[in-house]
């Protein structure tokens, strides 16, 4: 399975297409959070305009009155035709797939299947805060198994965490982020193998959040879990909320492995009815017809990347920083300024720009933040300039 890389498109970088002034006039998250002289680079909402071939989608919908709800299996469709020309992926079945209302609530219908109260659920940290929240709401016990040092998964902690998980004869799952938020990491072919065999022998259930599937760097090739040896009775969720930006247009999918296919099946038919039937027709559009836009993001994340990278090694070296090799978010280790447990609270106050604090992220959090880098080159720039200017 060879994913195919992402290029140059001809389309125009949608990081800069808008003006600091035209972005605070959104009434989201990222936007209404804070104070208008803050400047805000933390929440996975992205400084874009919408692709056109979903403006389009979404606008012909409002004009026919189509905003009843969500039918038939156009975005599942959408998707497998998406992984196999992305990815090389052919093994993702429609038949074995099912709409939900987004990932995080995608993640809780499936882990209902395969755990049951007071189960534990495995995971990374420092990993997606909400992990924790949603587990925890859902009466299951979250178990951390951090990553290694080089921010990969570490096998040996893995395996020791599982067998904590499975005494005494409980249900586990292991809640896999894949590419890893906040890290950035792409975990490889031998890895996820490596995963599927592990939970095989300790009869741990995987269930992957692939949210952040289509935005790897240039150079990293993104893997399906499901794609893997060993990995049958997966599960999995994905969505084109991530890289398109339409966590406001809620639509995502839950697929189910060969041997998980009966698990997925008792699915309650009503979780279907969450989704909004305008997000499963954007969501389909930019799968289908947003991919030049996609490959135009990606060209300009890349170079953000390398923007990032150059401003903190001149003004913040004391920051350690390995770029990810997917998402749009940097993970900043700045225990060595001396900032205390949570740096972004001083970014915050002394400096005026929101990053994510660490400390949600589980173990290996503190002293850490999250920054956003779905922005202008010209946001990210002051965004350290801020930085700097909050050390003073």
């Amino acid at each position: 399975m060879t994913s195919i890389p992402h290029g140059t498109s001809g389309e125009p970088n949608p990081l800069t297409a808008l003006s600091l002034d035209r972005l605070r006039c959104r009434t989201s998250m990222k936007w209404r959070t804070y104070p208008a002289d803050v400047l805000p680079l933390w929440v996975a909402e992205m400084d874009v305009p919408l692709a056109e071939p979903v403006v389009r989608a979404v606008t012909d919908a409002l004009a026919l009155g189509d905003t009843g709800y969500p039918a038939g299996t156009a975005y599942a469709e959408a998707l497998a035709a998406f992984a196999e020309k992305r990815w090389g992926w052919d093994g993702l079945a429609v038949e074995r797939t099912a709409i939900v209302p987004d990932v995080m609530l995608g993640i809780v219908e499936m882990l209902k299947l395969v755990t049951g109260h007071g189960d534990a659920v495995v995971v990374n940290p420092p990993v997606y805060p909400p992990f924790y929240q949603f587990i925890e709401h859902m009466d299951r016990q979250v178990l951390e198994a951090p990553l290694g040092a080089d921010l990969r998964i570490d096998f040996e902690a893995l395996e020791e965490t599982f067998q904590q998980a499975v005494a005494g004869g409980r249900r586990a799952a292991y809640l896999l982020c894949s590419p890893h938020n906040p890290t950035g990491t792409v975990h490889t072919a031998g890895e996820l193998a490596a995963v599927a065999d592990l939970a095989g022998r300790y009869g741990v259930r995987v269930v992957a959040d692939e949210i952040h599937a289509p935005l790897t760097a240039s150079g990293a090739d993104f893997v399906p879990y499901l794609s893997v040896p060993g990995a049958e009775n997966g599960l999995s969720l994905m969505s084109a909320s991530k890289a398109w930006n339409l966590a406001g247009l809620k639509a995502a999918l839950a697929i189910a492995g060969p041997a998980a296919a009966a698990d997925l099946a008792r699915v309650p038919e009503e979780v279907s009815h969450g989704p909004s039937h305008v997000g499963v027709i954007a969501h389909t559009a930019a799968l289908t017809d947003g991919t030049a836009w996609l490959d135009a993001l990606l060209t300009g994340l890349d170079d953000n990347r390398r923007l990032l990278t150059g401003l903190l090694a001149e003004h913040l070296p004391a920051i350690v920083h390995r770029p990810g090799e997917a998402t749009y978010l940097a993970w900043l280790d700045c225990r060595a300024l001396g900032l205390g447990d949570d740096p972004a609270e001083v970014f915050l106050e002394r400096g005026r720009v929101a990053l994510n604090s660490g400390l949600p992220f589980g173990t290996g959090g503190t002293g850490h933040v999250r920054l956003n880098l779905a922005a202008s080159p010209e946001l990210i720039t002051e965004g350290v300039r801020r930085m700097v200017a909050a050390l003073d």
